[in-house]
């Protein structure tokens, strides 16, 4: 538990003499080899246990019976289809989750693998949506050292040996190669996007090893972060008195995971296309310098049928420490049968003087240009822009990877070490914050070049037509491979199995925007025309489209009402990729679908999307054409949505250009509200169901959560509409939000802190962790408090004394609902969980109203539960929450991302700290005329109004 002074952590308390021993680290201490003070450390030979899922109580059980009968329905229609179902939560993986994870591999949007904290290759990403969670145990580093002429010999793999299946008898597969590493004297060290394994007198005494992962991930550079390819340096120090032959070995499968590398058909160095999905070509490579010499072993099996053996293969690299030269010489392999692993090996040996150092260095890139989604469009990745759309680009990309991994290097110290080198933050905040950025890569992140989709129809049933292709895209690009002095073997896969795509149907009501006025909708669009594809903006600020899943357990693009913790690390490290997923939402809200969909929660019908409504997400199998793709509740009617949209992306990157683009959505999403407040005291109300984030936490009246929100955007939409000249719309939301804010007050204010709602339910007066929600919007898009700061630092000690430390004392993070009585609230599953991004959010707030003491002590609890020794194991897979005895709900999910909330507290972006002091709101007059027409409005609702006030001006403030 924290306790005392803020900066309690000012010393180092996670020491890396504690992993690894002083000397070791000095001698590791050139050419990057020696891991950063501030890192997160496992030893090797950590234990990787299991982790516990979360299950319901008996009587959530029988609540939701409904519910889960019609979900259990749907996920088996999906299958149906060869489809996975978004939110599928009876399906269970083969391989089951432990803490076993580490920094994942490559840049953003281009596909993932991870690579677990003791060397294995594990949770691929390559196609969207579809991970394959189980590791790839042929992808290796290996070790052979031969001293004093040959008499002292040591091989190992470089990873202890505890997996299932290894060590049988007359096994010609990888259990023949030797697994001799304890993991006692190796120690992992992570710090993304890069990570260190130090291997300290393993296998080999008197050699100390330090191999360092780096991956280009590099704020605010748009082309680099984009690329798939890693690149693995190994620093060598010779200790003993003996000269050293060392080769380092690289093993590779044929496999994109789970069962793909049985499929057959596979080739090693040529390509062939796949069943339904774009292939995937790898290459694996070494630099080859004056010191170290490359050989290769194009392909080897586990069986040895026409080939080298593992086996064969192992017993080469003991005897020899290299292959033979000639095999860069070797053709095509023959393609692989079903059921055959087709490998792939690289050495790099190199001499090693007594008391010497050497450096060697391996390359891993991946190439799978097209993006095809399951009902039926195909795009470009954005690293096509630099590389072009041929498989062989896999080699263009290893090539440069190992040519600018030190240009990388030197951006990422640079952007890093200000914080790192910042002793006024305790040290977890300081690694925990770039850690948490692995999802933002492994997160199933897709980022395109923002060109329209290739959009295959097949014909309808009976008809004599062969499948078509609609294409939006310019032709492709090809570009001279360039291997000069870098030897690898390339490797192609197929995905291994064939996935359906849907039908394109017809769609009603899909209107055009132009200009700031909508137009009007259509009546419909026939079936024969293509979906209409919002095109990225065209000049230098085009850096394509990008889509992060929700979670890897629920695969839904952009999910919006998580994104709106999440996005603060993409505002803060990539503006541009924030202001893309932005205006693809600005363009959703004045779409409408009238295709029907189901909604599970209730069994009710509705049309997908609602004009002026923000969807919940870009879709799952066909994003940015089918959005909606939760389907539990009808999102239109949640309260949550369209309040998160309003502001404070144009507030924080002061683009002008971007605010008036996108104020025509604000006005409708705004004006979409109204007709949530049927009172007509200016506040929206909830609807008695679960209309908002919380989806299983049902809302009655007026909530802290939705309310509040609604308070911060009608201030933001004000604000906005005044900088943008929108005086009529400025003057209406300013005196809606003097409405709303006494009512708010009057009813949920009780003394201390905000009711959870004003309904009578026995969980109104509940302390909600996540009631400030809003005035944590306000504040971070650099806008006046909507409440008096005496009330807000009132809830939030609330908070802090409440559901954060009397939880475990602080150990835990914040519940989101404890009873005024100081006991969990056991409303829901959700009331009763932590959930790691709103604990985050809650910690930044405290941090914007001064409170750092009670905010790295709310944020420590994540980090003690969640990434310490003692903690659960969730570390690189941060779940959406946890129970307090520590069972998971959703690993790999997109709202831990929030941490970055509580850096953007810390040093907000210069927009908004240059931005005029004086309260905007004060500076929007309300007229008598507009005072007395606000004052006579009719209780009675209206659609919402689509035009927006077309008459308006835009100009920009002075």
């Amino acid at each position: 538990m924290v306790s005392g002074n803020l900066f309690h952590c000012r010393r180092n308390s996670w020491p890396a003499e504690e992993y690894v021993g002083r000397t070791a680290l000095q001698l590791l201490d050139f050419d990057g080899g020696s891991p950063p003070e501030q890192a997160w450390r496992r030893r090797l030979n950590s234990h990787a246990n299991l982790l516990k899922e979360f299950s319901v109580t008996f009587m959530e059980a029988m609540r939701m019976m409904s519910l889960g009968l019609r979900l259990w329905s749907y996920v088996r229609e999906e299958a149906s289809h060869g489809r996975k179902a978004p939110i599928d939560p009876f399906t269970k993986e083969k391989c089951k989750p432990s803490a076993s994870q580490g920094v994942p591999l490559g840049g953003m949007g281009s596909g993932s693998i991870s690579r677990g904290f003791r060397g294995e290759f594990k949770n691929w990403h390559i196609i969207p949506g579809l991970c394959e969670t189980s590791p790839v145990m042929e992808n290796q580093f290996s070790i052979f050292v031969s001293r004093d002429g040959g008499n002292k010999k040591y091989s190992s793999v470089l990873s202890p040996g505890h997996h299932e299946g290894l060590k049988k008898c007359n096994d010609s597969g990888i259990s023949s190669w030797d697994w001799n590493l304890s993991g006692q004297h190796s120690t992992y060290h992570a710090l993304f996007p890069r990570a260190w394994t130090v291997y300290d007198g393993e296998p080999d005494p008197d050699l100390k090893i330090s191999c360092r992962q780096i991956s280009p991930f590099i704020p605010h550079d748009y082309k680099d972060s984009s690329l798939p390819t890693s690149v693995f340096v190994y620093t060598l120090v010779n200790t003993g008195k003996d000269r050293a032959k060392v080769s380092l070995l690289m093993t590779w499968a044929n496999s994109i995971g789970g069962f793909s590398h049985h499929s057959g058909g596979h080739f090693n160095e040529p390509f062939i296309t796949a069943k339904d999905n774009p292939p995937v070509t790898f290459a694996i490579a070494a630099c080859e310098t004056q010191n170290v010499n490359v050989t290769v072993l194009p392909v080897f099996g586990l069986s040895g049928e026409g080939h080298d053996s593992a086996k064969q293969m192992w017993d080469k690299m003991k005897q020899n420490g290299h292959f033979d030269r000639e095999n860069f010489e070797a053709g095509t392999s023959m393609p692989s049968s079903s059921g055959e692993t087709l490998c792939a090996a690289v050495s790099a040996s190199t001499w090693v003087e007594p008391h010497g150092r050497c450096t060697v260095v391996f390359g891993l890139s991946w190439s799978s240009p097209k993006i095809k989604f399951q009902k039926g469009c195909t795009y470009n990745r954005r690293y096509t822009e630099f590389y072009g759309t041929s498989e062989r680009s896999a080699v263009n990309l290893v090539h440069d990877a190992l040519t600018k991994y030190r240009i990388w290097e030197e951006e990422i110290e640079k952007w890093q070490n200000p914080i790192l080198k910042n002793e006024k933050l305790p040290e977890w905040y300081k690694f925990t914050l770039f850690n948490e950025l692995y999802f933002l890569v492994a997160g199933g992140t897709v980022w395109t070049d923002g060109q329209p989709p290739v959009i295959d129809e097949k014909p309808s049933p009976g008809s004599n037509q062969q499948k078509s292709s609609k294409r939006g895209t310019r032709d492709t690009k090809q570009e001279s491979v360039k291997d000069n002095h870098v030897k690898l073997t390339a490797e192609q896969v197929t995905n291994g199995g064939d996935l359906a795509t849907g039908e394109v149907q017809s769609v009603s009501k899909y209107a055009a925007v132009h200009g700031p006025q909508m137009a009007k909708a259509t009546n419909g669009i026939g079936s024969q025309e293509p979906i209409p594809y919002l095109l990225s903006k065209s000049g230098p600020e085009n850096v394509g489209k990008f889509l992060y899943l929700e979670g890897v357990e629920y695969i839904m693009w952009c999910t919006y009402d998580v994104h709106f913790y999440a996005s603060f690390a993409l505002l803060d490290l990539f503006p541009k990729i924030e202001l893309s997923i932005q205006r693809d939402f600005a363009n959703a809200v004045l779409y409408e679908d009238r295709r029907r969909m189901k909604f599970l929660a209730d069994g009710t019908s509705g049309i997908r999307k609602v004009k002026g409504a923000v969807p919940h997400d870009l879709g799952t199998h066909d994003p940015w054409h089918e959005m909606n793709a939760y389907n539990i509740h009808d999102t239109s009617k949640w309260k949550d949505l369209n309040p998160k949209f309003v502001y404070r992306d144009f507030a924080a990157t002061g683009d002008m250009s971007f605010g008036r683009d996108v104020w025509p959505a604000v006005c409708a999403a705004m004006d979409y509200m109204n007709q949530f407040d049927r009172d007509g005291d200016g506040l929206i109300e909830n609807d008695g169901f679960p209309d908002q984030t919380y989806d299983a936490w049902t809302v009655h009246g007026i909530s802290a959560y939705c309310g509040g929100l609604w308070l911060a955007a009608l201030q933001a939409a004000a604000t906005m509409a005044h900088r943008l000249g929108d005086r009529p719309f400025a003057e209406k939301y300013k005196l809606k939000f003097i409405q709303a804010k006494a009512v708010y007050e009057a009813k949920l204010w009780n003394g201390s802190y905000f009711n959870y709602d004003s309904g009578t339910s026995s969980n109104s007066r509940s302390i909600q962790a996540d009631q400030l929600a809003g005035q944590w919007y306000a504040a971070s898009s650099g806008l006046p408090p909507i409440f008096d700061e005496n009330k807000i630092r009132s809830a939030l000690q609330k908070i802090f004394e409440f559901n954060v430390m009397k939880v475990k004392g602080g150990r835990l993070g914040a519940v989101n609902g404890m009873t005024p009585n100081g006991k969990v609230d056991e409303t829901c599953m959700q009331s009763r969980e932590i959930w790691t991004g709103v604990t985050y959010g809650v910690a930044a707030n405290m941090l914007l109203h001064g409170m750092e003491h009670q905010g790295f002590t709310t944020a420590e609890g994540i980090f003690i539960a969640g990434w310490s020794e003692e903690g659960y194991g969730y570390w690189f897979q941060t779940p959406e929450g946890w129970t307090i005895d520590g069972h998971y709900r959703s690993l790999i999910y997109m709202r831990p991302l929030a941490i970055w909330a509580m850096q953007w507290a810390r040093s907000p972006p210069k927009a908004i700290l240059d931005a005029p002091k004086v309260n905007l709101m004060d500076r929007i007059h309300l007229s008598p005329q507009m005072i007395r027409a606000m004052n006579e409005i009719n209780v009675r609702k209206i659609a919402p109004d689509n035009r927006c006030f077309p008459s308006s001006a835009f100009r920009c403030e002075c």
